[in-house]
This record gives structure tokens, C-alpha cells and sequence, in this order.
């Protein structure tokens, strides 16, 4: 895959993983524990067809022999699930989207550090500009949120922080010489995350009182917003580096930041926009100056 086919699909998997603010916004009766564990039932029902029709019987055995990275890269997705999920019912979509958008921050300073990754200075400078827009919009609305909305920033922070552990141990496996044995492993750990998320949540999330409304959308989110992209950026991880998919992952937050303002009447503030319009430059020239280089396979 060259490296503009890579971006084109990263960007179709945050447009994907952009939907669930809006489409909680929507929710009847279900909340918090309830909405993470049907989310994460529903994807991970989906990933066992997938996975079964792609792998078969070799699905079950994989995840019994797994390594452990793999069970590793299953918490950090099992806590992503969770922590998004827990801290959308609690604070604004604008306010964990922001929390969330320090990912490629932390993944660039543990490629560095475990990897020893070389980044072209041009993507070092697309994260330092992003950074300031982020930091921008995540310090105005600190100081604008109560106290019950700054508990979900605190629970959002959870995903930045997986996420970078995560692309760096997928960044770890798929470049030895069992890239394609560790990249089943990869895909197994996301389906286990998915199951640890799902039974951490089931006790807590009792007694149900989601409708049949709430069901249906919590369906499409576990298939269509986790399930799909989530497999599709385990594949990419052996094309982008992790620095690079997490700076992408940043559109997540435009994207999901617009859905809310527009079909949830989530308006953003001042500072998230203006934060933003930081992010969106630096994703762009970065971008631009990739298409424009001839499309290499990146290494270490």
C-alpha cells in the first residue's frame, strides 16, 4: 500500500471513529456504564464474525497461544473503549475529543524513546504546531468547565495515553520477520479489549434500560464506529508510523467536534475553534508535503 492510499483510508477511519459524540447525543434511556457495555458487546460480536470468517478455528487458538504484547495491546484498547465512552457521558464531546487530541504528543515521545523512530522534521513541526492548538483549546476549556465536567476530561485522559502505548507496541510487532503472524495478533487484541471492556462494564452497567431505539444505535456504533476502523487501523500500522497515524487520528476531533455542533446543538467555543484551526493547518501542510514526496515504505 503507498503511503497516499494509507492517509486516504486513516481519514476514512476518523470519519468513522468521529461519530459517537453525536450518535450518544441521541440516546434514550441508556447511560454511562450501560452505553460502554453495548457498545462494546456490539463490537465485539462483530469482530468474532470478522475475525472467524478471516481466520477460523486459527482465531481461538491465536488468542489462547497469544504473546504478550498482545494481551498488552488488548488493556490499552480495552481502556480506550472504555474511558471514551464513560467520559462522553460525563463532559462535552468538544472537551474529550481536546483531552484526546495530546495522543500524537505522547506517541511521538515513545516512538523516539522505545522505537527510536527518525521523524522528517516536518512532521516534528506539524506536531508542535498542533500541539499549541491543542494545548490552546484544552486549557480555555479547563477553566470554563465545572467540576462534574472536568471529572470527564480527567477519564478521557485515559485514551490519549493508551493509544500511545498501544501504536507503539503495534508499531513494535509489525516491523520484526513475523510482521504478518504479529499482525493477527494485533487483530486478536482488539476482540479481547473489546470482551474486557464488555465484562468490566456488564456489573455496572445493571440493571439495563436501554430501548430498542437506544440498541439500534448502540449497534451501529460497535460495528460501523470500533469495530471496521479498528481493524482497518491495525492494518495501516504497517504502512504509517504511529506518530503519523495519531497526528491524522487529530481530524477525529473536527470531525466529531462538527457532527455534535450540527445534529446535537453542541456549539464549540471560542477556543476550540480558533485551537483547531491550528490543528487542521498543520495536518494539512504535513499532508501536502507528503503527497508531494515520492511514496516510501517508512522504517525505523
Amino acid at each position: 500500500m503507498t503511503h497516499r492510499k494509507a492517509v486516504a483510508l486513516m481519514i476514512l477511519v476518523t470519519l468513522l471513529w468521529s461519530s459517537a459524540g453525536v450518535v450518544t447525543r441521541h440516546l434514550e434511556a441508556a447511560r454511562s456504564f450501560e452505553v460502554t457495555f453495548w457498545r462494546s458487546a456490539f463490537n465485539a460480536a462483530a469482530l468474532i464474525v470478522a475475525l472467524s470468517v478471516l481466520r477460523g478455528r486459527a482465531l481461538w487458538v491465536g488468542i489462547a497461544k497469544a504473546p504478550w504484547p498482545v494481551w498488552a495491546s488488548s488493556v490499552c484498547w480495552s481502556v480506550m473503549y472504555t474511558a471514551f465512552m464513560v467520559a462522553i457521558t460525563l463532559t462535552s464531546v468538544a472537551n474529550v475529543l481536546v483531552t484526546m487530541s495530546i495522543g500524537p504528543l505522547l506517541t511521538a515521545l515513545l516512538a523516539r524513546i522505545v522505537l527510536g523512530h527518525r521523524l522528517l522534521p516536518r512532521t516534528w513541526a506539524a506536531i508542535g504546531v498542533a500541539g499549541i492548538g491543542i494545548a490552546w483549546m484544552f486549557w480555555r476549556e479547563a477553566q470554563a468547565s465545572a467540576p462534574g465536567q472536568l471529572l470527564g476530561i480527567v477519564v478521557a485522559l485515559g485514551v490519549p495515553v493508551s493509544a500511545a502505548i498501544n501504536w507503539t507496541l503495534l508499531q513494535r510487532s509489525q516491523h520484526g520477520e513475523s510482521a504478518a503472524d504479529d499482525d493477527e495478533g494485533m487483530l486478536s487484541a482488539v476482540l479481547i479489549g473489546a470482551l474486557i471492556s464488555m465484562a468490566v462494564m456488564l456489573p455496572l452497567s445493571l440493571p439495563f434500560q436501554a430501548s430498542v431505539h437506544d440498541l439500534s444505535l448502540l449497534a451501529l456504533l460497535g460495528v460501523f464506529q470500533l469495530a471496521v476502523p479498528c481493524l482497518l487501523v491495525v492494518h495501516l500500522a504497517r504502512v504509517l508510523p504511529g506518530p503519523e497515524i495519531s497526528l491524522l487520528g487529530l481530524l477525529e476531533v473536527m470531525f466529531g467536534v462538527t457532527w455534535a455542533w450540527l445534529f446535537a446543538g453542541e456549539q464549540p467555543s471560542a477556543a476550540t475553534l480558533s485551537g483547531g484551526a491550528l490543528v487542521i493547518a498543520a495536518l494539512v501542510v504535513n499532508q501536502a508535503l507528503a503527497l508531494r514526496a515520492a511514496p516510501v515504505r517508512y522504517s525505523t
